[in-house]
């Protein structure tokens, strides 16, 4: 059956959608920042969507089909690369067949599966085909195509190389993080075990190393959004966990502490760029996946968040008292300050966690429920404990 698309037309289009392509390799893969990519980003919306109705269908294994998503994500990304790549060949080639271009066994088919054939076979590095091209210009187009399917594979396995990297970085953070609070998601273990008896020198170091992953992760995702869909089952490596975290330690160090024998450490560069490169994160995630910056909300909390907070920022100031850490004398005070603090980031926390169908609790156990942490054991317990059991 003839095609009623005209040549130069069917020819166009094939142009056009390998361009298409190419661009979106190139903003995805090298020029490497969020919100740049035409197909990849649209793409991820879909199987994201996708995941999250099916998730739905299937509440009691949620988390275990989530753990797919980010997965899917690159095999769909990959997978419509190739396919659109072969499909853009296959409309240029289609309408010389028989011409321009000719099997070396028999008669040469006319048909766009053929066509289709022949192109995807050119694309492809491995693959190899009984058409050949007749003349100059499409033994040059041959050419193009054998090193746009070269390039483009090459590129791919190496985003796919890196992409896992930085995965690798990221969980790390979110288990070293989850490892310094005794894996209770509390700010106030964290700062305890940093400075036990207020002796934070040494503990300084710790929290600088801390502040600079953090740092690797805010560009990681900026490098390679597809990180925002690798969900996992544990909580401790979602990307709102172990920011909390992180911006609660900053909170808190900011308000509980006192200026007198901790002014140094609450001025310090590390204590800044942790809580720095902690929004940037969540300022990154919120601007490229929620189309909101922190100039389109409320940040004012309610009456029932403020008294959570205070209650938590009163629980925290017990733990750190408890592991022999000067707390501020005025603590009405610094829990005014700590609730104006948290207010400035708790909203992208909020918003984060449901979208990745993680629950309040599972992100915030402590500012869930703040008594919890007067249940734990004596900070003193850890000079014959190692925390296994």
């Amino acid at each position: 059956m003839e095609s009623t698309v005209p040549p130069l037309v069917e020819q166009g289009l094939g142009v056009l959608l390998m361009l298409v392509v190419l661009l979106d390799v190139f903003l995805t893969v090298l020029y490497a920042r969020a919100s740049t990519g035409i197909i990849s980003r649209r793409l991820g919306y879909i199987v994201w969507g996708a995941f999250k109705m099916l998730a739905s269908a299937f509440p009691r294994i949620r988390s275990s089909i989530f753990s797919f998503c980010g997965p899917a994500v690159l095999v769909s990304l990959l997978l419509t690369w190739a396919l659109a790549l072969a499909l853009g060949a296959a409309l240029i080639i289609h309408p010389k067949l028989g011409t321009s271009i000719r099997s070396t066994s028999g008669e040469t088919p006319h048909d766009f599966a053929t066509a289709l054939f022949a192109g995807g076979s050119r694309i492809s590095i491995v693959g190899a085909s009984n058409f050949s091209p007749q003349t100059a210009s499409f033994r040059l187009l041959y050419l193009l195509f054998s090193l746009v399917g070269m390039s483009v594979t090459s590129l791919t396995l190496t985003y796919l190389m890196q992409v896992y990297a930085a995965l690798h970085r990221r969980n790390t953070l979110g288990l070293n993080i989850d490892l310094a609070s005794g894996m209770t998601g509390d700010a106030a273990e964290v700062i305890a075990g940093l400075g036990p008896d207020g002796k934070f020198d040494a503990g300084y170091s710790t929290l600088s190393e801390l502040a600079a992953t953090m740092g690797q992760a805010k560009e990681s995702h900026h490098f390679y959004p597809v990180l925002f869909y690798f969900r996992f089952h544990e909580p401790l490596y979602s990307t709102s966990r172990f920011t909390l975290v992180a911006l609660d330690t900053v909170a808190l160090m900011k308000s509980a502490l006192a200026d007198k024998e901790y002014g140094w450490l609450k001025e310090s560069g590390a204590v800044l760029q942790l809580a720095k490169s902690a929004d940037l994160l969540l300022q990154t995630l919120a601007e490229t996946f929620f189309q909101q910056s922190a100039t389109d909300v409320n940040k004012t909390p309610d009456a029932k968040n403020r008294e959570l907070w205070r209650r938590r920022y009163f629980a925290a100031v017990r733990r750190l008292q408890d592991a022999g850490v000067v707390t501020i004398n005025d603590e009405e005070a610094g829990a005014t300050t700590y609730i104006n603090l948290r207010a400035d980031w708790n909203w992208y926390i909020a918003a984060l966690g449901p979208v990745l169908a993680y629950s309040a609790e599972e992100i915030d156990p402590i500012g869930h429920r703040p008594e919890l942490a007067d249940e734990r054991e004596p900070f003193r317990a850890r000079l014959r404990s190692t925390g296994t059991r």
